[in-house]
């Protein structure tokens, strides 16, 4: 059971590096900082000059970010990976970490912690610059520029699904969601009953009631009698009872009776 529970560790150690190796080998180039941010000076204690060195024994194309670069590097910078040096050194012991990012900023790799515990930062900073060099051993690079293409067909093919995607929603009719506020709703409830509810405008001598659409429904006529009124061109009237109101009217020589809440 350990021996196998071992084995599928070192399994996933080893496809891990070799997957971060195919990651490596899609860059032409490495560009080193002159200046880590944890120094003074460009270049001090040769930190950036060593770092420069010991990627070039790797097989990568570097240079230092203040040095004269080809055209193709100056015209793209992703063809390049950005390389710098990350300490996190404690009061007796220096450590540094080399790490690999895009031209986006993104971490595309980082090396084990290198350690040293030399007291002069020169012979220290370098030691753990090697040390930490010395976790990439298993590293082969070769630069792949199929790899670029591959990557490249990939975002392609997201860009053209995602606006496939964007097309489809696009098309997509959604019907606005009607909201009804309470207080301008057209029917009203009295006694159990739904009523119409109509509105007042005034006019000469009246009102005329309209509804929400709006469309004028009845013209009313001042009478003497308190709220009352004449229905104008109908055979009628227009009266309170209680709360509601009430219009009686002949229609085709029958009487009809409606009720409606009205707001003035």
């Amino acid at each position: 059971m350990i021996k196998k529970t071992i084995f599928l560790l070192m399994l996933l150690v080893s496809n891990s590096l070799l997957s971060q190796q195919t990651n490596l080998n899609k860059y032409q180039y490495i560009i080193v900082a002159d200046k880590f941010d944890f120094l003074k000076e460009v270049d001090q204690y040769q930190t950036s000059s060593l770092t420069k060195f010991l990627l070039e024994k790797k097989g990568f194309e570097v240079f230092l970010s203040n040095q004269k670069l080809p055209q193709d590097l100056n015209n793209n910078r992703c063809l390049s990976l950005f390389v710098s040096v990350k300490d996190n050194s404690s009061m007796f012991t220096i450590k540094n970490t080399i790490e690999f990012k895009d031209c986006y900023g993104k971490l595309v790799f980082s090396s084990e912690e290198g350690k040293s515990k030399y007291k002069d930062y020169k012979k220290g900073y370098q030691d753990a610059i090697r040390n930490a060099y010395e976790s990439m051993e298993d590293f082969e690079y070769s630069f792949n520029p199929t790899l670029i293409s591959e990557e490249k067909a990939v975002e392609k093919e997201e860009i053209i699904a995602k606006n496939i995607s964007d097309e489809v929603v696009s098309n997509v009719v959604v019907s606005p969601k009607v909201i009804i506020n309470s207080e301008v709703k057209n029917t009203e409830t009295t006694e159990g009953k739904d009523l119409t509810t109509l509105y007042a405008q005034t006019i000469e001598n009246g009102f005329q009631l309209v509804n929400t659409k709006p469309e004028v429904i009845f013209i009313l006529l001042k009478t003497n009698i308190k709220d009352t009124y004449l229905i104008k061109d109908k055979n009628g009237s227009f009266y309170k009872k209680d709360t509601i109101w009430v219009a009686e009217y002949y229609l085709d020589n029958k009487l009809v009776k409606e009720e409606y809440q009205v707001k003035f």
